[in-house]
């Protein structure tokens, strides 16, 4: 399967790891492919600039260590083709996972995660995708 992380799990496994962010690299890189978008990248570097700017250094680390494929946000998306979502700025994500033939996209994001209607990606947060996983 084609696992898309959003921002917000990616800054939980980078400056929180814990059993459960290790539990959940483990079990999709496994079994499953990882997929990022430039996009979540991108946003995330901004984050990281605000928030955790003397750590830096562990995003470069996380990222040489981590197979992951690398998906691009299409320009002059049209907006009509698309389910809708609350934060504009969540838009250009939710079409990259959407045209990337993502299967689940793992966040932590209400906005997403109201998207119920969706049936592929599937959105699922860290711990509804661990749960669904047991071994």
């Amino acid at each position: 399967m084609r696992i898309m992380l959003d921002t917000n799990i990616l800054i939980s496994v980078i400056f929180f790891p814990s059993n459960q962010t290790r539990n959940l690299i483990k079990r999709i890189t496994e079994q499953n492919e990882i997929v990022i978008c430039d996009y979540v990248i991108e946003e995330l570097s901004l984050v990281i600039e605000r928030k955790f700017s003397s750590r830096k250094p562990a995003l470069k680390d996380f990222f040489h260590s981590l197979p992951f494929d690398l998906v691009q946000v299409k320009r002059n998306l049209e907006k009509e083709k698309y389910p809708e979502i609350r934060d504009e700025k969540d838009f250009p994500i939710l079409v990259t996972a959407i045209e990337s033939d993502i299967d689940i996209f793992l966040t932590g994001d209400k906005d997403f995660l109201a998207l119920k209607d969706i049936k592929k990606p599937k959105m699922m947060t860290m711990t509804e995708y661990l749960e669904k996983t047991q071994i």
